[in-house]
């Protein structure tokens, strides 16, 4: 979501690393050699293949360092991304470890007491990733939970859970899955995680705004803390490769995003404030200089697949990072994951919420770039599920904001990209794809709406539909109808359910219906807060369009 006022950053880059910058331009700038050489002087990035050479001796580590949990994601039919990230003192530079690589033992059982230990082996936390650990583990049998954890001199990990998806062409029955997405730190306590942990679900889809770039206060923001104190360095907006991880510690510490990723794999995709405030491709929300905007840009990238459940074909190189990927649920459900942020065009009529013109539906616009378009509509027509998902960030129906004739629409959403949602649409008709699902977050708020082939025409054909997790805490404690909430459902006949407060969804896909239920919790600005079920819809096989249950 957009905050109405433009941010400064409190920090920058260093002149010379500017004027280095606008010589290379953004031609020269994404040239291999160019790029290397900028980076490594702005954040500190390693050049391929070099690692520290000292090692740290691990039985000398007097304090626990698995103080950010651990977490398993992208899972396939045998194989699946085991994360952890050393630091032993989260909130300072460094995680508390010194530039030294470390020996991390790892293991993965069928059982959770570790009896039956089917998986082990070695990684190394270098310190130019932070002292992360990505394992691949793999070798193993579809459709199975297994238990994991982590080893390092005398301390052992938490325990979690994970599973692989079933065989590629399995016929399977069933899938239970979260949608999530927007959790500012500041804005409250991530309660719903701590009911997400004890949620029967087999993956959990985060769908952007993992983090966020503002400051964070002493007190935790809206937390209001009494029985600890943030350090300073929190109490500035992230721009260097040190305040991103750093933010990503603060917010890992937090217990209950902590139960959430050890009690499931995670499929993560980003949206704009794990970098900055609604940017596009390598235009920033302050117009900087887009060679400079790139430099923040590959800190925040870096950072991101430091502290994510990431395989290694998504780790960066410099300023870019392939995000958009595919999952697979046997024959019931194909996942594309979009990444909507990277290659999109920049924002119309300066970002705020207009009227569609000549300029927001120029069909040179696109929110996802042509090469990721391609791959979207390409992959379904090789698709043989079921169900075909697609987690992605912004809200993709259209959403009228007034009850004027011409009604203004958001320009950060689908909505100021139409050309480019209607490729994206006719690629699904011509695919023949019956059972398509969307997958949004961003906005705040819990939507479900029915994709029309014409969205200004309620009796056209319902395509598919589109299922809006809230946030888990940004926007505070929200309403169950908002201020707006008239306004949105009269102007919006297909949007069929609206809800302010906050949480996440949960859907269970069947071989007949999926239905998708909107958990709420009562408040974020106190700890504690029961879960209840807002709303539950149905929508049926081959016949598109929500239902409530």
């Amino acid at each position: 979501m957009t905050p109405a006022a433009h941010r400064t950053p409190q920090a920058s880059h260093a002149p010379e690393l500017r004027a280095a910058a606008r010589h290379l331009g953004r031609r020269g700038f994404l040239t291999v050699t160019g790029a290397a050489a900028a980076l490594a002087f702005a954040t500190n990035l390693p050049t391929a293949g070099v690692a520290s050479a000292a090692e740290l001796d691990a039985a000398r580590l007097s304090e626990n360092p698995f103080t950010l949990g651990v977490a398993s994601g992208d899972p396939g039919p045998t194989s699946v991304l085991l994360w952890t990230r050393l630091a032993p003192s989260p909130y300072e530079p460094g995680g508390g470890l010194p530039a030294e690589r470390v020996t991390v033992r790892w293991e993965l059982a069928r059982d959770e007491r570790f009896r039956q230990v089917l998986r082990r082996g070695t990684a190394i936390a270098h310190p130019e990733f932070d002292h992360s650990v990505h394992v691949e583990a793999d070798g193993l049998e579809p459709g199975r939970v297994y238990y994991f954890r982590f080893r390092t001199g005398p301390w052992i990990s938490e325990t979690g859970r994970t599973r692989t998806a079933p065989a590629a062409h399995a016929r399977t029955s069933a899938l239970n899955f979260a949608a999530v997405s927007c959790q500012a730190y500041h804005d409250g306590y991530f309660t719903a995680y701590g009911h997400l942990a004890e949620a029967d679900v087999d993956v959990v889809f985060h769908l952007g705004d993992y983090l966020y770039e503002y400051a964070v206060n002493s007190v935790g923001g809206q937390r209001n803390y009494t029985d600890r104190v943030l350090p300073d360095l929190f109490n500035r907006e992230t721009v260097t490769l040190e305040d991103y991880r750093l933010r990503y510690a603060l917010y890992k510490s937090d217990p209950d995003l902590r139960a959430a990723h050890a009690a499931h794999p995670f499929v993560v995709t980003w949206d704009d404030h794990e970098t900055e405030n609604n940017y596009a491709d390598d235009t920033s929300e302050n117009d900087d200089p887009p060679e400079e905007f790139l430099l923040r840009r590959a800190a925040a990238y870096r950072a991101y697949w430091e502290n994510q459940p990431l395989r290694r074909p998504q780790r960066p190189a410099g300023p870019d990072m392939q995000l958009y990927r595919r999952l697979r649920w046997g024959r019931l459900a194909q996942f594309d994951i979009l990444d909507t942020r990277q290659y999109r065009s920049n924002q119309a009529y300066g970002d705020v919420a207009h009227v569609p013109g000549p300029e927001s539906d120029d069909p040179a616009r696109t929110m996802t770039g042509a090469t990721q378009e391609r791959w979207l509509i390409d992959g379904w027509r090789r698709s043989d599920a079921l169900w075909n998902v697609v987690p992605q960030q912004v809200t993709f129906s259209q959403r009228k904001l007034d009850l004027n004739p011409v009604a203004k629409v958001s320009m950060d959403a689908w909505d100021g990209y139409r050309a480019s949602r209607q490729r994206v649409l006719e690629g699904a008709k011509s695919a023949g794809i019956d059972n398509l699902m969307v997958l949004t977050g961003d906005v705040h708020v819990g939507y479900a709406f029915d994709i029309k082939d014409d969205f200004d025409d309620p009796s056209s054909r319902t395509l598919g539909t589109e299922i809006v997790a809230t946030s888990i805490s940004s926007g505070r404690d929200g309403a169950d109808r908002p201020a707006n909430w008239d306004t949105y459902t009269r102007a919006n006949p297909h949007l069929k359910f609206y809800n302010g407060r906050r949480g996440y969804v949960t859907v269970a896909l069947g071989r007949e219906a999926a239905r998708a239920d909107f958990r709420t919790v009562s408040a974020v600005t106190t700890p504690g807060a029961p879960i209840t079920t807002a709303a539950s819809f149905v929508t049926q096989v081959g016949d598109q369009g929500l239902k409530p249950a």
